[in-house]
């Protein structure tokens, strides 16, 4: 079987077989001289000394602890949110749902395989760590999830509108404790990247959609407004946006009126995203076929319910890869802001730690990108994956 698909599909013919020999060469090269800088020549003292400054920039030791428990409690809040999503969507199925009889093993077997990448960069930065304080932050979030995702599970369905509010009110006040302690100029690293990519992903996703819908609207006034807008900034190059945000809007509005760089950034992020999330969301909406609108109105909906309830779940289902994808983008484009705002994020602490004493000059900064690239691209694979698997359950692309 083996022999035979090789054949077909690697050595068909004189000129693929010749194709295939240097090609697997150069990837066997490639893969040999990846391996050996990763175990043999590569310096990762760098890494392991500024592993503080990667993860959380110059944030004060002694808010370290405020941090922590931040962290552990937006981590229940994702698991009661994740169960209570779970619970909401086997309530709402009328068919009869069949119990998961897995084993705990076995489900915990099936998300590893999912979460591998992250489960992969979390142990090798617990192996960098010469104190016991990140593992038991670690042993926290996992019990914060497990515990949210059991409670979660156990709210009824019909409370979905407090359920809602009252978790996005938790996770406010959460970041609004964590400001109290540090302002939000002074994060960095790794969180500060986190922080951008989440909240502006949170904001841009329903402007994007209602720029979309508006764009589409009927009304002349909304229509263009929309459509001036969704051009504009996508017309516009993301960098150019984030530095008129750092240097130029200093010459509009007073100093003491004008909002952090985070608070910057995080608004020419959603501007930006949101209208490329516009026409995604659009293209899906142009997706939908007529019909769907006029059997709303053969059932007496109003364009309001025929769009939230028929139209817009239809549109959103089916662009999840391009929406998902965008996202990825924005949690990259995060490295922009530490450009334009001098911000000590992830990739600028990459170049900070080179500059420093014991390290400068000595050529080590592959070993710092290649950190910041497995850092950045274990959070763009989970992000996929978990796509797909939603793709999955919704069946797009399936008839």
């Amino acid at each position: 079987m083996i022999v035979q698909w090789l054949r077909k599909n690697l050595f068909r013919s004189a000129l693929d077989s010749i194709v295939t020999v240097v090609v697997g060469a150069l990837s066997i090269f490639a893969l040999y001289r990846l391996l050996r800088f990763v175990f043999v020549t590569g310096r990762w003292d760098v890494v392991r000394t500024n592993l503080g400054l990667y993860m959380t920039g110059s944030w004060p030791a002694e808010q370290l602890t405020r941090l922590s428990t931040v962290v552990v409690a937006l981590a229940f809040l994702g698991g009661l949110a994740g169960g209570f999503a779970a619970r909401q969507g086997d309530d709402s199925d009328d068919s009869e749902v069949e119990p998961d009889e897995r084993s705990l093993l076995a489900r915990a077997g099936s998300l590893l395989l999912r979460l591998w990448p992250a489960v992969l960069t979390v142990g090798l930065l617990l192996s960098l760590t010469s104190t016991i304080g990140p593992w038991i932050l670690v042993a926290g979030v996992i019990a914060a999830v497990i515990i949210g995702r059991f409670l979660g599970a156990r709210i009824p369905a019909r409370t979905s509108p407090p359920v809602v509010v009252g978790i996005l009110m938790l996770a406010l006040a959460s970041i609004w404790y964590l400001n109290a302690g540090v302002s939000w100029n002074n994060w960095g690293g790794l969180v500060l990247n986190l922080f951008l990519a989440a909240f502006s992903i949170a904001l841009c996703f329903p402007i994007g959609v209602l720029l979309a819908l508006g764009r589409r609207s009927e009304f002349p006034i909304i229509r263009g407004v929309s459509t001036v807008y969704i051009e504009l900034f996508r017309g516009v190059p993301l960098i150019a946006l984030l530095l008129m945000a750092s240097v130029a809007l200093g010459f509009f509005v007073p100093q003491s009126l004008a909002p952090g760089n985070v608070v910057r950034a995080i608004v020419i992020f959603v501007l930006f995203t949101s209208a490329y999330v516009a026409e995604i969301v659009r293209g899906g909406l142009q997706s939908i076929p007529k019909g769907q609108i006029e059997a709303g109105k053969a059932n007496g909906l109003s364009p309001i319910p025929i769009t939230t309830r028929i139209v817009l779940p239809q549109a959103i289902r089916n662009v999840i890869p391009a929406l998902v994808g965008q996202f990825i983008s924005l949690f990259k484009d995060t490295t922009l802001a530490g450009a334009a705002f001098s911000f000590t994020d992830l990739l600028s602490s990459a170049e900070a730690s080179t500059a420093q004493d014991a390290f400068r000059g000595q050529g080590l900064i592959a070993e710092t990108l290649m950190f910041v690239l497995l850092l950045f691209w274990a959070g763009s694979y989970v992000m996929s994956q978990e796509s797909q698997r939603l793709e999955t359950r919704l069946g797009v692309g399936q008839r």
